[in-house]
């Protein structure tokens, strides 16, 4: 039973316009058969010739946003939202124009922002930005802003959820930036940042392994009032400290599920190609990137239901396997009632946590 037969009715509630989903459908169905996001080995799996193909994948990126449909895919019934960052090499391309240098000051590529929310051990993304260090030079602008503006994409929907943020993110201009537009946060501190009481007086981040310790109510740089918890657990070299701006006892545990964007990160290099994403222009690069994740999302979502409902394995060995990798690399057999099954169940779950269309407007 060929597991891509069903697509249709995943893309088309996606884009909800069935002219939009008809041309979106193979170009999704391609990158999940190629197992990549560049123009070439997509064309090579979709019907038909594969320069025409290039042509109408081409055609379909100048004449859509499909961005602006990925936050479709924020679930209303998630308790916190991620965000995180993850370098895009691009060794090849120092000539182009969105191509910076990443963090070790030599290798070149962007960074993509993304935010997710958590989803049986992954994460599905709902929002991202692209940013370098020479697109951040080329506009006068801050890393800091471009890290607000993805924020501010998923801000209406966000409401209270707290945005969960590792310690890159543990600086000043951004907590001011969250507080003063009402956005909670969970964010892991970087080592040496001063805290002080409302006295003014120093607090010391003092732990011993095996403790727990909350701090309430201190101030993060002086401006910033923020409470703190932090835990040393056996077998960590050092103590983590989260600091928030919500009751610090109920954060620890929403933080340490911020390593489900990295398990879709690994995912989405390994298994789709994200990483050897090549486009000259930055509009179609991000356009790919969207299109790439509302695939991996669908894959995800059928391969989590095909292990709930038949997968034929010890529920041990359940575990061991993310949704996008049984969708795409295990070889079982499928009668069509079970796979019909599946789908529809999958089918029904997708549609019901997708935001209405109106709510983007």
């Amino acid at each position: 039973m060929n597991t891509f037969t069903h697509h249709f009715q995943f893309v088309q509630s996606v884009f909800d316009e069935k002219e939009i989903a008809e041309k979106a459908k193979p170009i999704i169905e391609g990158i999940l058969k190629a197992r990549s996001p560049r123009l070439s080995d997509i064309a090579r799996e979709m019907t038909g010739r594969e320069d025409r193909n290039y042509k109408c994948i081409q055609r379909f990126l100048e004449k859509t946003t499909p961005q602006v449909t990925l936050l479709r895919l924020f679930q209303e019934s998630a308790s916190f939202v991620i965000g995180d960052p993850t370098e895009m090499p691009r060794p090849q391309a120092r000539k182009t124009d969105y191509v910076g240098t990443l963090g070790d000051g030599q290798t070149s590529g962007y960074w993509l922002l993304f935010l997710s929310t958590a989803f049986h051990g992954r994460s599905i993304p709902c929002g991202f930005v692209s940013y370098s260090s020479k697109t951040i030079n080329q506009a006068s602008i801050s890393r800091n802003r471009e890290h607000f503006e993805a924020f501010a994409q998923v801000k209406e929907v966000i409401g209270d959820r707290p945005l969960v943020l590792d310690r890159e993110f543990s600086y000043l201009e951004l907590m001011e930036s969250l507080i003063f537009e009402s956005v909670n946060f969970v964010i892991r501190l970087k080592v040496g940042p001063k805290f002080t009481d409302q006295e003014g007086k120093i607090v010391t981040l003092t732990i011993s392994k095996g403790e727990r310790r909350v701090i309430n109510k201190v101030f993060y740089m002086g401006k910033v009032f923020v409470n703190l918890i932090g835990v040393w657990q056996e077998g960590f070299s050092q103590p983590m400290w989260v600091m928030t701006n919500l009751k610090a006892e109920e954060v620890l545990e929403i933080y340490l599920q911020r390593m489900k964007i990295e398990e879709s990160f690994r995912d989405l290099k390994n298994m789709l190609g994200m990483d050897k994403l090549m486009s000259k222009r930055r509009d179609h690069m991000e356009k790919m990137v969207a299109l790439l994740l509302i695939a991996y999302t669908i894959a995800l979502w059928l391969g989590e239901t095909l292990r709930e409902t038949i997968f034929p394995i010890d529920s041990r060995k359940q575990k061991m396997y993310s949704g996008l990798f049984i969708f795409l690399k295990l070889k079982f057999d499928l009668s069509p009632p079970n796979v019909l099954h599946a789908f529809s169940l999958a089918l029904s779950a997708f549609r019901s946590c997708l935001l209405p269309v109106r709510t983007l407007v």
